[in-house]
């Protein structure tokens, strides 16, 4: 039992380190560009605009109907028979990007159709372009009513980078893998990972609830 212990009292540095050197990145930057695809894939389709959205849709369908571990496979480990290599992280932010981008992206056109259609009328009727009604009007109530959902992907997308380890990317799950490998205490070292995802996430829940707490109180006033 001694020696359990002091596994895991030398290992939580280093996955620590990991979990906060390369998971919180990972997270961070795919989830930014996850945005931003969404936002671009919800207004196409709001928009109804003509093969556009055919094009989304179907990024959608394909997305949502496969595995995100296969689609990491494909990527990195299917790319290179065709000459396309990409090293690790980058491939990692690739398809966490897109793949959350497909989730997000419907969360937010969902959020856009519950906008009344009167705040577009709105806006033409005050001289406002199309492009100053979605960026000042409608967008803005989309996030906010998007926003508990947004915030729950976000936490999903933070467990989900443990499944970068398959394609060798050295975040937390990889590093515990490493450290079990050497040391063989695998129940160990794998529970002391998991409360390290449990502590991120719950810090992002934290979070979570006080951004709605604001936006709550932002939009009664």
């Amino acid at each position: 039992m001694q020696d359990v212990w002091q596994v895991v009292v030398q290992s939580f540095p280093q996955l620590l380190s990991r979990g906060l050197l390369m998971t919180i990145p990972l997270t961070v930057i795919s989830f930014a560009i996850a945005l931003v695809i969404a936002v671009v894939v919800a207004l196409v389709q709001f928009a109804k605009v003509p093969v556009l959205r055919q094009i989304c849709r179907f990024y959608i369908w394909v997305i949502r109907g496969t595995p995100l571990l296969v689609q990491l496979y494909v990527i990195f480990f299917g790319l290179p028979s065709i000459g396309v290599n990409i090293d690790a992280f980058p491939a990692a932010v690739v398809v966490f990007s897109i793949n959350e981008g497909a989730y997000a992206a419907e969360t937010l056109r969902g959020a856009l159709e519950s906008v009344p259609a009167g705040q577009l009328e709105a806006g033409r009727c005050v001289g406002m372009s199309y492009v100053q009604i979605m960026w000042h009007v409608i967008l803005p109530q989309t996030f906010r009513t998007a926003f508990p959902a947004l915030g729950n992907e976000l936490i999903d997308m933070v467990k989900n980078t443990s499944l970068a380890a398959n394609i060798t990317v050295t975040e937390m799950f990889f590093q515990a893998q490493r450290i079990a490998g050497r040391t063989y205490q695998t129940m160990a070292l794998y529970l002391e990972v998991a409360v390290i995802y449990l502590i991120f996430s719950t810090v992002l829940s934290l979070l979570q609830r006080l951004g709605e707490k604001k936006l709550s109180a932002y939009g009664r006033q």
